[in-house]
């Protein structure tokens, strides 16, 4: 069974994680979607709402899961038995950011990482921008799924 981690801090997820993780089940046997815990980071949406938020996503989607973890990603990885830790990129900066996380976590793991591509039409998304778009009152459903509600 091939499974696949998609870790992220999801807050909120976007159209860009929606398209990635549907592609990731034609891939994957299973994708698990892994809702990352950072405290030092200041979220707009609480872990429950970003979890609910996907899993209502893909609430006919059996091949994914949600969950949420502390600590490192290879770490989650060897707990859920997933040999491939799943990315999306959007642009050159990305490659570069995604690129030493990679060859770290194979430098200290068997886990794989394989990145696909966003589509053109979601490659501007990020989840700051929605939050910016929310925080300032802007239409911020043409940016994530249906699922994401304030």
């Amino acid at each position: 069974m091939k499974k696949a981690i998609f870790p992220g801090s999801f807050d909120p997820i976007t159209n860009g994680h929606y398209d990635i993780i549907k592609r990731g089940i034609s891939l994957f046997d299973e994708v698990i979607v892994a809702i990352g815990v950072n405290s030092e980071k200041k979220y707009m949406f609480s872990q429950e709402d970003r979890k609910r938020f996907i899993e209502q996503a893909f609430k006919d989607e059996p091949k994914v899961k949600v969950i949420t973890y502390v600590g490192l990603t290879i770490d989650l990885c060897r707990k859920e038995k997933a040999e491939f830790i799943l990315r999306g990129l959007r642009n050159p900066a990305d490659f570069e950011f995604e690129k030493a996380i990679a060859h770290t976590n194979r430098r200290l793991s068997k886990i794989e990482t394989v990145f696909l591509l966003t589509a053109s039409k979601t490659s501007y998304i990020s989840s700051s921008i929605v939050r910016d778009v929310i925080r300032n009152g802007g239409d911020y459903t043409v940016l994530v799924p249906d699922s994401v509600k304030i």
